[in-house]
């Protein structure tokens, strides 16, 4: 029974470190957006916001092959192949930034992006499965401080690097001549070089640490699966779409990561636009960050003790709901506020909404876990439409794309993850 103690203590301490990447890599992109909208010259909000696009639109279009990945590899070697993966996007950022080439950039996230949505694919499905199923949103919650502290050094760290200084920069490049203006602006790119070397090798060893790691593998099919995660119903279908509630968690995710996202990455180019220098602007993703931190942390003491996963995401769906009305209805501080509670609002619906959609799906549990992961494109695409929405009439009028998707989250939470559910 230690024995087995130890090994659940080692997976989760190794899983957390996975969390860790995966959110230093994300959530750098709040910083991105406003950094290579000053170096690539870049005209309007809906250009800056294709960084999010290329990034999350990886999870759509290679969460199936991943999961294929997986069925011939397993968990522990994928998860090692997709920090390889994301070393190449990386060190891809070397060039963009000499050539200051925003498409090159894209190309990079985009493989970063792939990346992680096999890492994605992998780890999700393993820290729900690896423990009592009832207790799973409470074990991804704790995966996610690993993932929102990632994040918060990630914006702090490339804040100081990036943005620092930018607000002097931008009024003298309005002066300069255009070789000084290059110049300026070569500068400017090169500051990601020396750190995007630096997160390839970072990525290479750990790939190296993971492959050579007691990581146990897991089996979610056949009989193992039947014992544990599926149900007799379960068991006599024959297709991924015979589970209604997991094609809802499908929507339910896609709408929540879209949320999430502009709630962090807009945020400091909402606050530029409300006249907030961006020496200040560039700490406001970290405060959203810091708001799911505190849920997290709610998530862990309560569920599954005090309230269920499900009544959960109820509640922070409607916190959803509330914060962006009062973003929408204030202004200044205040309304950036409101943006930045959106963090504590979101932090438990990733923890509910995953376990809730693949619970029981048995030998379905890797293809589920793609089709999940695909919804992450919530990220490409919704912020794209906020930046259509904030380019049209203003930033602060666009967030109400947000409304219909904490709507869609609280219907999942009160009855979708119901419809068709094995017993």
């Amino acid at each position: 029974m230690n024995q087995q103690k130890s090994n659940y203590v080692m997976s989760m301490l190794i899983i957390g470190m996975l969390f860790f990447t995966i959110g230093f890599a994300t959530w750098v992109n709040g910083t991105l957006i406003p950094y290579l909208k000053i170096a690539c010259e870049l005209e309007t909000e809906v250009q800056s916001y294709l960084v999010a696009t290329a990034f999350f639109i990886a999870y759509t279009l290679m969460a199936l092959p991943s999961s294929y990945v997986l069925n011939k590899v397993g968990y522990k070697k994928g998860m090692s192949l997709s920090l390889l993966v994301m070393a190449v996007g990386a060190i891809i950022f070397v060039p963009a930034a000499q050539v200051r080439s925003f498409d090159l950039f894209l190309v990079g996230l985009f493989i970063i992006g792939t990346g992680l949505a096999l890492l994605q694919t992998a780890v999700n499905p393993y820290v729900s499965i690896i423990g009592p199923a009832e207790s799973a949103a409470q074990r991804i919650s704790i995966m996610g401080i690993s993932n929102k502290v990632a994040g918060i050094l990630a914006g702090l760290i490339f804040g100081y690097i990036t943005l620092s200084d930018v607000d002097a920069l931008e009024a003298s490049l309005e002066i300069m001549s255009l070789e000084e203006k290059a110049a300026a602006l070569d500068e400017l790119a090169s500051r990601v070089i020396m750190p995007y070397y630096i997160i390839a090798g970072v990525l290479v060893l750990l790939a190296a640490a993971i492959f050579k790691s007691p990581l146990p593998e897991i089996d979610d099919s056949g009989e193992d699966a039947a014992a544990g995660n599926e149900s007799d119903v379960a068991a006599q279908r024959t297709s991924v779409f015979q589970f209604p509630y997991l094609l809802l968690g499908v929507v339910a995710l896609f709408l929540y990561v879209g949320a999430e996202v502009i709630a962090g990455d807009t945020i400091i180019s909402y606050g530029k636009s409300l006249g907030i220098s961006l020496s200040t602007a560039r700490y406001f993703t970290q405060a959203t960050l810091a708001c799911m931190l505190l849920g997290y942390v709610i998530g862990i003491f309560t569920i599954p003790k005090y309230i269920s996963q499900a009544k959960a995401l109820s509640i922070f769906a409607i916190l959803g709901l509330i914060f962006s009305v009062c973003a929408l209805v204030t202004d200044g501080f205040v309304s950036v506020g409101f943006i930045a509670l959106l963090g504590l609002a979101n932090s438990l619906m990733w923890p509910a909404i995953f376990p809730l959609s693949i619970h029981k799906l048995g030998r379905f549990t890797k293809t589920g876990s793609a089709m999940l992961v695909m919804a992450i494109s919530g990220g490409a695409l919704l912020p794209l439409a906020y930046g259509a929405l904030a380019d049209a009439i203003d930033g602060r009028s666009a967030y109400v794309i947000l409304l219909p998707c904490y709507a869609f989250i609280l219907f999942f939470a009160v009855k979708g993850h119901k419809i068709g559910a094995p017993k």
